[in-house]
């Protein structure tokens, strides 16, 4: 049998291919680390378009060359954005960890031991990680801290990381531990807060922004009209954009933006960078002169920006009353060019958050010139938001002007058109889950649709009450899809029954309002999914290939799982709550080909879904496996299991892959099984793959998971006693014990399992002693192997597994002898023999160790010698020959209890061989047969007679015809003693045993 194996090697950073800078090259044996690819060539066309904007024109005479020579020194190693990154990156990290009275002076060492890092994320996360080394002196306590550190990450965090291990941190991978940062600032201060405002959209909170998209998008909800900002580097370089942030965060405080001389920059952005930090709590994180430097990168402003959503201004702020017009923002049906109708109600919005101080005024003329009533009512909310609703009574062109604090808000006057003839609520119709009594949940997006098409001129509108305030409206969003149809969307902050209200031209529609329950939040990102259904290689048709969902912190939530199959149709699938946060699923595959797996919690996917899973063809194999490094096991312990090929030929290979890196060792039993080990070094799921010719085989992968390692140690477990004793024999339906010490081990769960050979679990009852050792027996029920496998906290303890041989009891009363050499009449100098005959005595006992059979041939002499005789020709001869039904001769040894003895041997040395495939066709027997000759010699007769007995005789004759070589016809001379015995040693090679001894005097 010969077998290969592969270590997986997975985990790592996160984040998509243009949203993460750093990647691995997988080509690169050195594990180097490398700018992305693709993040590389947007920079160099990022860097390029810098270039060009800056372009001065006293460098007209500047060769492309020249141009293109500079932009490569962009990319350098020590290219200033890439020292600015650092240390932007060091700042966010230090401005956490000063939480825990913790610094980091230089980020490329001072992580390497692995408590910063984890102290970093105990704070963002505000949870604690358990069990680390406080106080780690060598490398493999460092590696194993960092380990901690991220597999908390993905498993608890669910952070997706790719490539990235402890060794990188330990090693001081500069760029990929700048990689890490970007995920955690990614994650912690960019995608999961909600900031204020955000939910005003939610149309865009369902388009999955990405972390740049969203930053930038609550930015420009924060700059007035004239300063709209696009990206994250040239838009800053002249200071006004970061002035005008800060006093739309606190208006009033740095009202004397909008007069800076963008010559003076680095002013500038001091300016408005102290006030921010001094007022507002916003720490430098970059400093003013890196804002200004055209060579700053997105990342590090994106660092420094997303302290500005969630800024509280300092109550000894100096803020200047003063009104800034500009940044007031009208929005709604009200204004807009289309969609209102005659003697129906028209509303709009004004915002004035970051206006100052004022008052709105609303100047309603109709297409007669006429002033419209119109009203305003202020909604009391943090975006300081005013309602204004008026009724247009004739067709034609309205003009609504909107004023604050006396000036007009920009654009303003709105056009408005009004339609005619109102139209006919009753025609209207809406659907989707967001008017469904269930299935919404609390910070989700949602959505329904509306179909006016039938119902003639009017505007539609959508009121959603809140549970706990039935004057609190949510905000919805209202998108026209063309053909009198409308897409309504909206989030629901707080769980229990909305009113969701659908209006047009102001009446209500059927069915509405809509009672909708909203349940409480849930987080679909913090659920996790793991089994062998959801790996890439090695389901198969005819498998059950079964999953589980852990649902864990993530909330209330409805889960839904979807098998795809390679038609597209939809698999059955089983989904069993097994307790509150774990779900059991699975599925049938049928079909051979690419199947999805797509799985989804309050509605949305969770973390890795969709999971793509190649579904190869119904296979049967005679190979095997078993054992607890197939079900679990523990980090830096190693995990065992056996594979049986059961006569199947072929080239056995093993892979693990996981979050880390596995040694694998395989030790050939060369009985056609093999004892698998491999090494898991951090926490989590990992892949086992037994492969034959390269294909998995039935049943492969399976999944191990793999625990942080405990306050215990298996190598200090010891099992003794018959039960694991491979010496001593079993015997069917008859029971066994033996002993497993665990005192000096610790506290862990302990695990016992025998399997027979047809690879059945035997029951097996253990006791708890008390004093640390436990009791285990078992019963074999069939003459057959039995593997004994004993584990301690989820690990093989030393000597695991134990092969043990069950058999037949034997019963020596059923043992025949017969034949002329035990019955009367055997003469002297004739040979004789006699029959032993165990065919129904049973199987016996098995004997690993050769151990011979004794037969004893005793004589005693007569007083009737003439003293005178001489002694040689008193002397008797022995010949003994012992042969089995099939007429071989076995082999024997001598040994006497004569006081002088000779022998001579006629030794054919017999090496005759049997085409064994597996040890358990080797069965020596060990048995004791003991057979008494006396004679007694007259004179005048010549006449011996003689008796037998069967003393002792315990066997069950084996059934091979492999014979061991050694002494097989013996002829033994004597001396005339009164009282002599002889002894021959044999194995017995057969069911029926004939013994042939021939006397001579």
């Amino acid at each position: 049998m010969s077998y290969y194996g592969n270590n997986g090697v997975g985990g790592g950073m996160g984040g998509d291919m243009y949203n993460n800078p750093y990647i691995m090259n997988q080509n690169d044996n050195n594990n180097n680390w490398y700018p992305n690819p693709a993040q590389q060539q947007q920079q160099q066309q990022q860097h390029y378009q810098q270039y060009l904007d800056n372009y001065d024109e006293q460098e007209y005479d500047k060769t492309e060359e020249e141009i293109d020579e500079e932009m490569q020194r962009e990319l350098a190693e020590d290219a200033p954005w890439k020292k600015i990154q650092q240390n932007t990156f060091t700042r966010w990290a230090n401005e956490h960890l000063k939480l825990v009275n913790r610094r980091i002076e230089d980020l490329q060492i001072d992580l390497g031991d692995g408590l910063n890092v984890i102290a970093l994320i105990e704070v963002l996360s505000h949870k604690k990680i358990p069990r680390y080394n406080k106080k780690p002196m060598f490398r493999s306590q460092k590696l194993e801290n960092v380990s901690v550190a991220l597999d908390f990450l993905e498993n608890i965090e669910h952070i997706k990381l790719v490539n990235i291990d402890s060794t990188h941190l330990v090693d001081g991978k500069l760029k990929l531990i700048l990689g890490l940062i970007w995920t955690l600032i990614l994650h912690y201060s960019i995608s999961m807060p909600m900031w204020e405002g955000e939910e005003q959209d939610p149309s865009k909170r369902g388009k999955n922004l990405t972390p740049k998209q969203k930053l930038l998008d609550w930015i420009n909800s924060r700059m007035p009209p004239d300063l709209p900002i696009n990206n994250f580097t040239t838009d800053w370089n002249d200071g006004r954009a970061i002035g005008a942030l800060v006093d739309s965060c606190a208006p009033g405080l740095y009202p004397d933006w909008q007069d800076n001389d963008p010559n003076n920059k680095l002013r500038n952005a001091k300016e408005a960078m102290d006030l921010a930090e001094q007022f507002l709590g916003i720490p430098q994180l970059i400093k003013p002169e890196e804002m200004v430097n055209p060579k700053i990168d997105d990342l590090s402003m994106m660092t420094y920006l997303s302290q500005y959503p969630n800024a509280k201004i300092a109550k000894d702020a100096p803020l200047k009353p003063t009104v800034n017009v500009s940044r007031v923002k009208c929005h709604g049906k009200g204004i807009e060019p289309s969609g209102n109708v005659v003697d129906a109600p028209a509303k709009f919005f004004i915002e004035t958050q970051s206006a100052g101080k004022g008052t709105p005024e609303v100047i309603v003329i109709n297409p007669k010139g006429q002033i419209e009533p119109s009203h305003i009512e202020f909604n009391n909310d943090k975006n300081q938001t005013y309602t204004v609703t008026y009724t247009p009574t004739i067709e034609g062109n309205y003009k609504v002007i909107v004023k604050y604090a006396g000036q007009e808000v920009p654009k303003s006057p709105y056009n408005v058109y009004v339609e005619g003839k109102v139209g006919d609520a009753s025609q209207v119709r809406a659907s989707g889950p967001g008017i469904e009594p269930t299935g919404v949940t609390v910070d989700k997006p949602t959505w329904f649709e509306i179909d006016a098409s039938n119902a003639g001129n009017g505007p539609v509108e959508v009121a959603i009450l809140d549970p706990s305030d039935a004057h609190k409206q949510i905000p919805v969003h209202l998108t026209p899809l063309g053909n009198g149809k409308f897409r309504a969307e909206y989030v629901a902050k707080e769980p229990g029954i909305h009113s969701v209200n659908v209006f047009f031209a102001g009446k209500p529609i059927p069915n509405s309002p809509y009672g909708v329950t909203v349940a409480p939040s849930c987080d679909a990102k913090k659920c996790r999914a793991y089994g062998r259904g959801l790996q890439p290689k090695g389901v198969r048709v005819g498998d059950v290939a079964d999953f589980k969902v852990v649902t864990k912190d993530a909330g209330d939530g409805v889960l839904k799982c979807v098998v795809k199959s390679p038609e597209g149709y939809d698999l059955p699938v089983r989904c069993n709550k097994v307790n509150p946060t774990t779900y059991e699923c699975g599925y049938n595959p049928v079909r051979e080909g690419p199947h999805q797996v797509h799985i989804t919690y309050g509605g949305a996917h969770i973390p890795k879904s969709v999971f793509n899973v190649d579904v190869g063809p119904y296979k049967e194999s005679l190979i095997k496996a078993f054992g607890p490094g197939l079900e679990g096991g523990v980090v830096g312990y190693p995990a065992d299991f056996v594979v049986e090929t059961n006569g199947e030929t072929g080239s056995l290979g093993f892979s693990i892959e996981g979050p880390s890196q596995a040694r694998i060792d395989c030790v050939d039993n060369l009985d056609g099984s093999a004892n698998v080990t491999y090494w898991p070094t951090a926490v989590g799921e990992y892949a086992v793959h037994i492969l034959c010719d390269g294909e998995d085989i039935p049943g492969s992968p399976y999944m191990a998971w793999i625990e942080q390692r405990g306050n215990f140690d298996p190598t200090k477990v010891s099992a003794y006693g018959p039960g694991v004793d491979k010496e001593t024999p079993l015997v069917i339906n008859r029971p066994v014990e033996f002993t497993v010490d665990c005192r000096e081990a610790g506290d862990a769960p302990l695990k016992v399992t025998v399997t027979d050979a047809d690879y059945q679990k035997l029951d097996v009852a253990v006791k708890n002693n008390g004093n640390g050792t436990f009791t285990c027996r078992y019963t074999p029920i069939y003459p057959n192997r039995h593997t004994v496998f004993v584990t301690y906290g989820g690990v093989a303890i030393p000597k695991a597994p134990v092969r043990m041989w069950a058999v037949e009891p034997s019963n020596p009363s059923k043992v025949k002898v017969y034949g002329p050499g035990v019955e009367k009449g055997v003469k002297t100098n004739q040979p004789t023999y006699f029959t032993v005959d165990c065919r129904g005595a049973g199987s016996g006992f098995l004997n690993k160790s050769s151990k011979l059979v004794p037969l004893e041939v005793y004589r005693k002499s007569e007083q009737y010698h003439d003293e005178k005789e001489d002694k040689e020709e008193n002397s008797c001869f022995y010949d003994i020959k012992i042969i089995n039904e099939h007429n071989e001769l076995i082999d024997h040894k001598l040994a006497s209890t004569l006081d002088k003895t000779f022998f001579e041997s006629k030794s054919n040395l017999i090496k005759k061989h049997s085409s064994l495939s597996s040890l358990s066709q080797i069965n020596e027997i060990e048995n004791t047969l003991s057979i008494s000759a006396r004679s007694s010699l007259s004179s005048s007769s010549n006449k011996i007679t003689s008796s037998s007995s069967v003393s002792s005789l315990s066997s069950a004759l084996s059934q091979t015809d492999f014979l061991m070589h050694n002494h097989t016809e013996t002829r033994l001379a004597s001396t005339n003693d009164a009282n002599s015995s002889l002894k021959v040693n044999y194995v017995p090679r057969g069911k029926i045993i004939t013994i042939n001894v021939s006397i001579m005097w």
